[in-house]
């Protein structure tokens, strides 16, 4: 049966005036050297496609899933993965990314609960091999069962902690079964409501041994990919430790994980702390340490994280910027951890949602790409340090230079002139490739 009431989407180009098709992503076409579908690397959200069923906390849900029968049982969970990969097919989106509470049901115990993944694993395995989808990257929810409530890993409850082991290590093995690219911790939980009742550091030590424990044991079955941090500064934590991505560099410099780990960067995550994806993804990258990215984007007008779909341009240019600044994802991608809105609540909505965001970043890719071979604004930003670049300022970049040095310069060349930034001529110039 098929639960999505359209042919596989096409692109056809521009002009085209078909809802159900690609305008901008043409899989094979080649941007630098590479193709569209290897520059994008899109993923497809288990969580939002098959278990999101737009509720939100003044209503209950409204999706239509003609394909669930609303039970918590392993029989439902595996009916889900046939429909999730009928939608993948449809979209022509070749990686995906899961909870493993999303793929399989939480039982009534732990050993209940790993049985029932065993077997949604094993027909998520299968269905790889029947197609060539890939796992971009799995992860355990430690966020969801009232048991976290006060945090996993930096849980003031031994017990609670040693059960999120237990559940990372199930949800880490299945992610090696499956062949999956990466695996991502993201600290829902793992922070504070208030300081009154919170010893901080011993947190901040636990959430480093539970992290280097995940390490030992990826070393010991196998699991080469690498391990992601997501940052998020709130929701549903007062304050979340991975709040962005400065803090979580910190983080892993301060335990000794910077080997081991690469940053997942979110667009929503990042306006919720008070920066922009920009500077986010330049943060990372700069540190040699994004390694994926959750595209969505969030409302303006509302404080909190919506993860709507990327559709703005001049966006997913930026992200895209960044992106190919840094020579290009390799082990992740771009993963649609975005939501339809509540009122678009029929299938086909899902196919309409994930073909805008892919018609957006390629649209984004291809002006970015364009943006770098016409050179002018990597030649600003170029001459803009140029001062840096001989003299005083070459010493400067190669630590030969003293507080002395700086005073006798000064001395010699009195007060500095200062160039235009040109911000106003720079944005002009990008709104040049938008239109």
């Amino acid at each position: 049966m098929q639960y999505f009431d359209c042919d596989k989407i096409q692109f056809e180009g521009p002009s085209s005036k078909n809802p159900l098709a690609f305008k901008h992503y043409n899989a094979e076409e080649i941007i630098g050297g590479k193709s569209m579908k290897d520059h994008l690397r899109f993923a497809g959200a288990y969580w939002h496609v098959m278990r999101n069923d737009l509720s939100d906390p003044f209503g209950a849900g409204t999706a239509d899933m003609p394909w669930d029968d609303g039970s918590n049982s392993v029989d439902n969970a595996l009916k889900r993965v046939d429909v999730f990969f009928e939608f993948l097919d449809k979209m022509g989106i070749e990686y995906y990314c899961w909870h493993d509470r999303d793929i399989a049901p939480e039982l009534g115990d732990l050993a209940a609960s790993s049985a029932a993944l065993d077997e949604v694993v094993a027909k998520l395995k299968q269905k790889q091999s029947e197609t060539g989808v890939k796992l971009l990257w799995g992860t355990a929810c430690l966020f969801s069962h009232p048991r976290y409530a006060h945090g996993a890993a930096t849980s003031p409850d031994a017990n609670v902690y040693a059960y999120a082991g237990a559940q990372v290590k199930k949800a880490l093995e299945a992610t090696k079964e499956l062949d999956g690219l990466g695996y991502t911790f993201w600290g829902g939980r793992e922070g504070y409501s208030t300081l009154l009742n919170t010893n901080m550091q011993r947190e901040l030590d636990h959430l480093g041994a539970f992290l280097h424990m995940a390490v030992d044991h990826a070393k010991k079955i196998g699991f080469n990919g690498p391990f992601y941090i997501e940052p998020k500064p709130r929701e549903p934590s007062t304050h979340q430790y991975d709040s962005d991505a400065a803090a979580c560099l910190n983080f892993l410099r301060e335990y000794d994980l910077m080997d081991h780990f690469k940053l997942n960067i979110e667009t929503n995550h990042a306006t919720l702390a008070g920066h922009t994806m920009e500077h986010e993804l330049t943060v990372s990258a700069n540190a040699g340490m994004l390694g994926s990215i959750d595209a969505n984007r969030g409302d303006t007008l509302v404080g909190w994280d919506t993860d709507q779909f990327p559709t703005d341009i001049s966006l997913t240019t930026q992200v895209m910027l960044a992106v190919l600044e840094m020579g290009g994802l390799t082990t992740g991608g771009l993963n649609f951890d975005a939501k339809r809105r509540r009122e678009s609540h029929e299938p086909i909505d899902l196919i309409h949602a994930h073909l805008g965001g892919m018609d957006a970043f390629a649209r984004g890719l291809k002006i970015a790409h364009a943006i770098r071979e016409d050179g002018r604004l990597a030649k600003f930003v170029d001459e803009r340090y140029s001062s840096f670049d001989s003299g005083i300022g070459a010493k400067i970049e190669a630590g030969n230079c003293s507080f002395e040095d700086l005073d006798a310069f000064a001395a010699t060349n009195g007060e500095p002139s200062l160039a235009s930034g040109r911000q106003e001529m720079l944005e002009n110039l990008i709104n040049e490739f938008l239109v």
